[in-house]
């Protein structure tokens, strides 16, 4: 094992107790407000940011074009290189899901809600990237699956990130079982998680600023759940994953 994967030891170990550590008093106490403003938001909204979840389901299960081309460039990198090509590749998809925020921010509550299905599309075309990059091809149907555990993790509650973190950690050792999305859970999970501030996007002025930095953060924090996801299958499959 050479100095870079040692240090990615230690980084995985640090990022692990991170998701094992419950929400602070201050997160539950925003989550409450969150859930209190989701509750009083129309029908008409609360059905379009379900639907926004069904579609990318039918997207996952049906699979579609956005899933061709395999990881075959990527076969002869290292784990450095592959976390290289993935940070620059986080930062094309970060830049574009602010200018994405920012734009539909901008138009008050008609365009704030059309960003939460173009947003979903961002996240999902770099699982795809990230997946690729990391040599695994999202074609396959199992690798779709794991990506979406990766988006589980990176948004959902705090009970339900350790459980999908274990699925994650034991993915190789649990594919008999071939272990399945629970899509209702997945898609009540993610709207519950949708920020505070992701909502205050729905508000003329301050939408287009809010949207921009919202959509960044939601791209940094897929992108770290996603490399180190993945790191975790690389080292485990070198049998050099330390506990």
């Amino acid at each position: 094992m050479d100095s870079y994967e040692l240090r990615i030891q230690y980084e995985l170990s640090r990022w692990k107790q991170k998701n094992l550590t419950d929400s602070n008093v201050f997160k539950t106490s925003a989550k409450k407000i969150q859930l209190k403003i989701q509750s009083l938001l129309p029908e008409q909204i609360q059905d379009l940011l379900t639907q926004s979840i069904k579609n990318m389901m039918t997207l996952f299960i049906g699979g579609s074009s956005v899933f061709s081309g395999g990881s075959e460039e990527y076969d002869a990198l290292s784990l450095r290189e592959r976390d290289e090509i993935l940070d620059k590749k986080l930062n094309e998809y970060k830049k574009i899901s602010a200018v994405e925020g920012a734009g539909t921010g901008a138009g008050g509550i008609l365009l704030g809600l059309a960003d939460f299905p173009l947003l979903m599309g961002i996240k999902i075309r770099f699982l795809v990237e990230a997946a690729k990059i990391y040599g695994y091809a999202p074609k396959d149907e199992v690798e779709r699956q794991f990506m979406l555990y990766i988006f589980q993790l990176a948004f959902s509650s705090d009970e339900h990130r350790k459980k999908t973190l274990h699925v994650i950690e034991n993915w190789e050792d649990q594919l008999d079982q071939n272990p399945q999305i629970n899509w209702e859970h997945l898609q009540q999970e993610y709207r519950d998680h949708i920020d505070l501030a992701k909502l205050l996007q729905l508000v003329p002025v301050i939408g287009a600023p809010v949207g921009a930095y919202v959509n960044y953060q939601l791209l940094e924090q897929l992108g770290e759940t996603a490399k180190n996801a993945y790191r975790i299958r690389h080292l485990k499959k070198k049998g050099e994953l330390l506990n």
